[in-house]
């Protein structure tokens, strides 16, 4: 077994952190924070660098990587700053649908526009009072001519209000069990969609997300991804690999929260000691390096499976839920080592905490991470 990156990887991994490093200003991503801005700037300079839609193939812009080395640059951009990090990482969050089951002239007419930062992907697949089960829609895409006529609505939708395509996740109406579900991609722009900005949220700011409302809303059946009655398990396919990023941004948030917690415990002075110096301190330091250390071998781990084509989602499920755990412990027992300084804005813990709170609806929703866990292990009784 061997667990080293390889130099290419770790050359990548270092580009990154050097990117976050000088790119991500605290001032600005402090502004930004505060007004709920996306940092368009900061992922046009990204998407120059090849860190956007890396696993998209070169003559799409990408540059033909692997999950590994993508978990690698989203974990260095959420160490560093978890607002921007997020809104970064989420940029092409559902382009892996048209790149590994679209059209060769979807991918050809979408996937240019999103590696150059011109555009962002939406995928609307969750609705409100879905329960645990969101896998079923009340959407509806009915047989229209050469095309299909979309009803409904979809809630938490990331990058619903920035321009560029969405993928609806539907179901046909039919008196077929189980229903038929489809997957179709259209602009935003078109009409029959009404876009209303999520707001008010505790963390992923930076995030644009929306609650989309579809009437009568016109798709042509090029925008059909895969064939009818595949929705679902593109849908889940789709799910497996974006659960791997989803770990990597906890990962990263929860490494980037010990980082805080690490240099404000060699410098704060208590008692006429460095705070890091006591005990209780000390083990509570030592309780969350090993946290990370367990995320981010199962988020590895678990990229590496996927880059091989090995069929085991479990280890995804596994990583998601461990890494979203992480990320909002140690960030947590962190802002806990500030103590109070930690509540105030500026001090950046704070933020972290925040966002490592919305880590758990990224990919499936966690409460459906320990069934589908639990159903991989032993099955449907």
């Amino acid at each position: 077994m061997d667990f080293s990156l390889t130099k290419e990887q770790k050359d990548i991994q270092k580009a990154a952190r050097k990117f976050a490093q000088g790119e991500f200003d605290p001032d600005v991503a402090l502004d930004l924070e505060k007004k709920g801005h996306y940092p368009f700037e900061i992922r046009k300079r990204a998407c120059e660098l090849g860190f956007i839609g890396m696993q998209i193939p070169e003559r799409y812009g990408g540059r033909e990587l692997g999950l590994l080395e993508n978990v690698l640059v989203v974990e260095e951009f959420c160490c560093q700053h978890s607002g921007i990090g997020m809104a970064l990482s989420l940029s092409d969050f559902g382009s892996e649908m048209i790149l590994r089951f679209g059209s060769d002239d979807q991918r050809e007419k979408y996937l240019p526009s999103i590696t150059r930062g011109e555009s962002a992907l939406s995928l609307a697949y969750l609705e409100k009072d879905q329960g645990g089960d969101f896998t079923s829609f009340k959407t509806t895409a009915s047989r229209n001519g050469n095309g299909y006529l979309i009803n409904g609505k979809k809630s938490f939708v990331f990058n619903g209000t920035l321009s560029g395509p969405m993928i609806i996740l539907c179901q046909l109406p039919s008196n077929i069990r189980p229903i038929e579900k489809v997957a179709l991609i259209v602009e935003k722009d078109t009409e029959g969609v009404i876009s209303s900005p999520t707001g008010g949220r505790v963390g992923m700011r930076m995030v644009p997300m929306a609650e989309l409302t579809f009437t009568d809303l016109k798709v042509s059946h090029k925008g059909l991804i895969g064939n009818e009655g595949q929705g679902l398990t593109l849908l889940m396919k789709f799910l497996n690999e974006m659960n791997i990023e989803a770990a990597a941004i906890g990962t990263g948030i929860a490494q980037g929260s010990l980082n805080l917690a690490l240099a404000y415990a060699k410098q704060r002075e208590q008692f006429g000691r460095k705070i890091g110096s006591f005990e209780a301190i000390r083990d509570k330091l030592a309780d969350m390096a090993t946290k990370i250390e367990i995320a981010r071998l199962l988020t590895y781990k678990a990229a590496w499976i996927f880059d091989r084509n090995y069929q085991n989602h479990t280890v995804n499920y596994m990583a998601k839920m461990i890494s979203a755990e992480t990320a909002l412990e140690v960030a947590r027992d962190s802002l806990h080592i500030f103590g109070g300084y930690g509540y105030i804005v500026e001090s950046k813990i704070e933020q972290f905490y925040r966002d490592a709170s919305m880590v758990d609806i990224i990919g499936t929703p966690g409460g459906a991470d320990k069934g589908l866990i639990a159903d991989q292990i032993i099955g449907k009784i």
